[in-house]
């Protein structure tokens, strides 16, 4: 019983240090600049200052545009990597194609590196080729980042699908495409599922990679224009504006979070759905 109390203390004690940054957020992005100060950052703000900073982030700032377009390359990048990492994952495990641990080794190497180290060279290659600055530029580097991730964990999926199921698909008559679509994909739902979710996440989230290889309000993701707010002189938008910016880009993931939960549990253990 004391070891149970312990354990719910300890853990009570992690989740306030988690929600308070969270508190403090929603409490100072309910408030007019006007009552904003150093020594009422504890105190709650109101539901109509809240709705005011709102409509300000939504009419002088360019965080909606950036709402659009990382919602674009948050979805369609993580589902081409997951689609491709599941492609290689199966010619690996179950096709067993030759040299395939060499393959997959040279694609997972692409976690290696870290991605300050590339991004220079990513620079210069997408300056010369014109996808400087271009929404499927972005697309394609974000799919190129997510594949070794995705690859990995649909391979340890598949290394636990036995391989009669490939074997009595095969005497069936079935083909590879037919196979991979109609077998091994709507078994992997869960681990599809979680990949999808923590790339999505990565991507909505990411600020380097946008920041060096977009330039415009319309192809530029809403995590670096948000950080372009934080310059408040020249008459920039006040801090709460600011701070009810970074809570609207926050709500998104959350939603994404909470919908997907249930298998987002299951997959997190490589269960099948």
């Amino acid at each position: 019983m004391t070891s149970k109390v312990f354990r719910y203390v300890i853990l009570g004690g992690m989740g306030l240090v988690w929600l308070l940054p969270i508190y403090l957020l929603l409490a100072n992005a309910g408030k007019s600049a006007a009552d904003y100060s150093g020594d009422s950052l504890w105190s709650p703000g109101t539901i109509s200052a809240l709705w005011n900073n709102v409509v300000a982030v939504f009419r002088t700032t360019d965080v909606p545009s950036g709402l659009g377009v990382t919602l674009l390359y948050a979805t369609v990048a993580p589902l081409i990597a997951v689609v491709l990492g599941s492609g290689v994952a199966f010619a690996v495990i179950v096709l067993k194609v030759r040299h395939g641990f060499f393959w997959f080794f040279v694609i997972f190497c692409g976690t290696v590196f870290p991605l300050q180290m590339m991004l220079i060279p990513w620079f210069s290659a997408y300056a010369k080729v014109g996808l400087f600055d271009t929404v499927p530029g972005m697309i394609l580097i974000y799919s190129v980042v997510a594949l070794p991730f995705s690859a990995f964990v649909m391979r340890n999926f598949f290394v636990g699908i036995a391989p009669s199921v490939f074997e009595a698909a095969v005497v069936d008559g079935a083909g590879v495409w037919r196979i991979f679509t109609r077998i091994f994909l709507p078994m992997s739902t869960s681990a599809l599922v979680v990949v999808f979710i923590l790339q999505a996440t990565w991507v909505w989230n990411d600020f380097l990679i946008s920041l060096i290889l977009t330039q415009s309000p319309s192809t530029r993701p809403v995590m670096p224009l948000l950080n372009a707010l934080q310059s408040v002189e020249g008459g920039g938008p006040g801090y709460t504006v600011i701070l009810t910016a970074a809570l609207v880009v926050s709500i998104p993931t959350a939603v994404l979070f909470g919908f997907t939960q249930r298998f987002f549990q299951k997959g997190l253990s490589l269960g099948q759905y």
